[in-house]
């Protein structure tokens, strides 16, 4: 669901739009959207009173490009910030794109079995 996003809240397309709907329309969760303004200089959503983003069109366009880059094709955070301003990658530059192998994020029963097995040993360590 990337260039134009769409939303289901009878807004007008153009309308501005507050972090949970961004969220929600683009499968993110908040702190990574915030982690995200910190790191491309670019996505500057207007903040109200309390801290309060709202995301313009572009804003919500800039968010869904930055996703794509780096959960679909694969890109660092550096290697995205470079693309979107226009920097040639450094084919040296290990950053540009994660390798194939460390795109996969382990699922969550991957991680449950491999938190387990620490805890077990962790306990038998404890009681010798």
């Amino acid at each position: 669901m990337h260039g134009q996003v769409r939303f289901s809240d009878g807004k007008a397309p153009g309308a501005m739009r507050t972090i949970g709907e961004v969220c929600e329309a683009l499968g993110l969760k908040p702190h990574v959207l915030r982690y995200w303004e910190q790191q491309f200089p670019m996505l500057t959503p207007l903040k109200r009173s309390g801290g309060r983003r709202l995301y313009r069109a572009e804003d919500v366009a800039l968010v869904s490009r930055i996703d794509k880059l780096v959960n679909e094709e694969g890109y660092t955070l550096k290697g995205a910030r470079n693309v979107l301003e226009g920097k040639q990658p450094d084919a040296d530059n290990a950053t540009a794109r994660r390798r194939p192998s460390a795109q996969k994020a382990p699922t969550d029963d991957n991680l449950l079995g491999e938190l387990q097995a620490v805890r077990a040993k962790l306990a038998r360590s404890l009681d010798n």
